[in-house]
This record gives C-alpha cells, sequence and structure tokens, in this order.
C-alpha cells in the first residue's frame, strides 16, 4: 500500500462517522446497548434453580432486580463510550456509536452515566435491601476499574467480564433471600468464563492481522491460549454441573424419572453444541449464537423442561 493511501485509509478512520437519525435520546438508548440487556435476564437464574421463581413477591423483585441491574449496565456502556471516543472515531466499526459520532455529546453520556449510576444503588437501598445494593455498587465499581485500567491487564480481564456474569446470576437469590448452592455458583462462573473465552478467541481469530480494528489486549494473547481458556472452562462447567445434579441434599426424589439427572444430558449437549461456535471461531456475539442456532434452542428448551420437571418434582 502507497503511503498516500495509507493516509488517505488514516485519514477516513479517524473522520467521526456521521450521526445518525433520531436525535439525543435514541443516542443514549443506543449506547446503553439494549441487544445486551438480554444478558440480565441471568437474574432469575438463582430462583429458577430453587424452585422460587412464580410467586407474586418473586416476580415483582426479580423485575426490579432486572430494571435495576440494567440501569447499572447502561451507565457503564455510557461512562465507558464517553472515555473512548476518541479511540473510537479511528475504528472502522466503532467509530459509528452515537458518542463517537458526535449524536451523543462526551459530558451528556459522562452526566447520564453518572445519574443512573447514583440512582441505581440508592433505588436498590430503598426496595431491595443492603445485599443487593452491596453487589450492585461492587458491579459499579469493578466495571469502572475495567474501563479504566483492568481491561488492559491480562487474565484479570477475562476475570472481571466473567465475574458480572457471575454477579448477574447471584443478584436474584440475594433479592429474595435464597442461599446460594456452591455448585450453581461454580457451574455459572466456569460457563461464564466458557462463553467469555469464546468470544476472545472468536475476535482474535476473525481480527487476526487488523491491527486497531479489536481490542488492543487480544494482541497479547495467543489464540492457543483462548482454546485452553474456553476449553478447561467448559470441562470445569460440566463437572459442576454433574455434581450439582447428582446431589439430592437428603431429600428422595418422588417424581417419575430422576429429571434433575437426565437433564446432564442436555447440559453437556448445549456445551457441546456452544463450543462448535467458538472452535470455528464464530462465538464472538455470544448473543446472537444463542438465540439464533435452532439446535441449541432446541436443546436449550429440553433442559428447561428437564429441570422444570425436576423442581416440580414430576
Amino acid at each position: 500500500m502507497t503511503e498516500t493511501a495509507v493516509l488517505r485509509q488514516r485519514t477516513h478512520q479517524e473522520r467521526p462517522a456521521p450521526p445518525r437519525e433520531g436525535g439525543l435520546l435514541a443516542g443514549l438508548l443506543r449506547t446503553a446497548r439494549p441487544k445486551q440487556w438480554v444478558k440480565n435476564v441471568l437474574v432469575v437464574a438463582a430462583p429458577a434453580a430453587a424452585g422460587e421463581l412464580f410467586s407474586r413477591h418473586a416476580l415483582t423483585q426479580l423485575a426490579l432486580v432486572f430494571c435495576l441491574f440494567t440501569a447499572c449496565a447502561a451507565a457503564v456502556y455510557l461512562v465507558n463510550d464517553a472515555r473512548d471516543a476518541d479511540a473510537d472515531r479511528a475504528h472502522p466499526v466503532k467509530r459509528h456509536r452515537p458518542v463517537a459520532a458526535g449524536q451523543v455529546p462526551v459530558p451528556v453520556a459522562y452526566a447520564v452515566g453518572g445519574c443512573l449510576g447514583l440512582l441505581a444503588p440508592a433505588a436498590a437501598a430503598w426496595l431491595c435491601g443492603p445485599a443487593v445494593t452491596a453487589l450492585l455498587t461492587a458491579y459499579l465499581a469493578m466495571q469502572l476499574a475495567y474501563c479504566v485500567s483492568l481491561k488492559h491487564v491480562l487474565v484479570v480481564d477475562l476475570a472481571v467480564v466473567t465475574t458480572g456474569f457471575l454477579m448477574r446470576a447471584m443478584i436474584g437469590g440475594l433479592a429474595l433471600g435464597i442461599p446460594l448452592s456452591r455448585w450453581f455458583l461454580i457451574t455459572t462462573g466456569f460457563g461464564a468464563l466458557f462463553m467469555v473465552s469464546a468470544k476472545r478467541y472468536s475476535e482474535a481469530v476473525q481480527m487476526a492481522g487488523e491491527a486497531g480494528a479489536t481490542r488492543a489486549l487480544l494482541t497479547e494473547y495467543t489464540t492457543g491460549y483462548l482454546r485452553f481458556v474456553w476449553q478447561l472452562a467448559a470441562g470445569v462447567a460440566v463437572l459442576g454441573y454433574c455434581l450439582w445434579a447428582m446431589e439430592e441434599g437428603g431429600v428422595p426424589h418422588t417424581s417419575v424419572l430422576p429429571w434433575r439427572q437426565l437433564s446432564m444430558v442436555a447440559f453437556i449437549l448445549a456445551i457441546l453444541r456452544y463450543a462448535v461456535f467458538a472452535d470455528r471461531g464464530t462465538a464472538g456475539e455470544p448473543e446472537d449464537v444463542v438465540l439464533r442456532d435452532r439446535a441449541l434452542a432446541l436443546i436449550g428448551v429440553a433442559w428447561v423442561t428437564m429441570y422444570g420437571l425436576a423442581v416440580a418434582n414430576w
């Protein structure tokens, strides 16, 4: 590539993308990443596993916790995009984000993010109790630290993102006062690490050799190392789930079939199916894999059905 072409490409990348139509509110909404809100459905994980999901009190509390966690996540996205606005303008894809494109001014993104970050824990203290408030506060502190520096630290970046998923799975149990099983925490934590490291691996595979087109930290990881991490995490998640499913807690089941144990088959198949996309390097958007792959969706329905029958003791 000639020097003139390089300069032309650099100028094109550094030029802010034209603002999209819709105005400030639409830009703020896009910056809050509505597509990512599906992750917050994890707040129902602990109550569902304990069979305490369908009371009126539980549904009300979980809806509230979902909204509060979504507000905290939106606050982090707004602060992150405001902080990274200059760098995003030089990125071929991120330059279209509302803050980088100028649709949302940087001071407004900071202000709205700060307000959400203060209001969500305050509302939790008033409506949900100290445990939920402490977890939301810890989540905000950890994610803001990630935005500032931790995302540049090898391995720690994986641990922080994984912990964010684990916190989502824990908060529903804390809101309803449900004890959290050690096997539940192990399975959820390593299941999250499996998806996070598979996402990083996919990004590293797809963006290999494209400097500046992906996370800077990916240049410090090798694809071999990331493959090792997601394979290790998948193995531990499967082991944790099997031990959890085999644990009866001293209460004999009276159901027609041992649904809890049978659910291990569906869980393992789901891990194996997701690993297909991870191995291909196409698991860069976990929500797309989960929502668009029909086979994985059917396996998920089978798992939910069997686990639901186990909880209902049918």
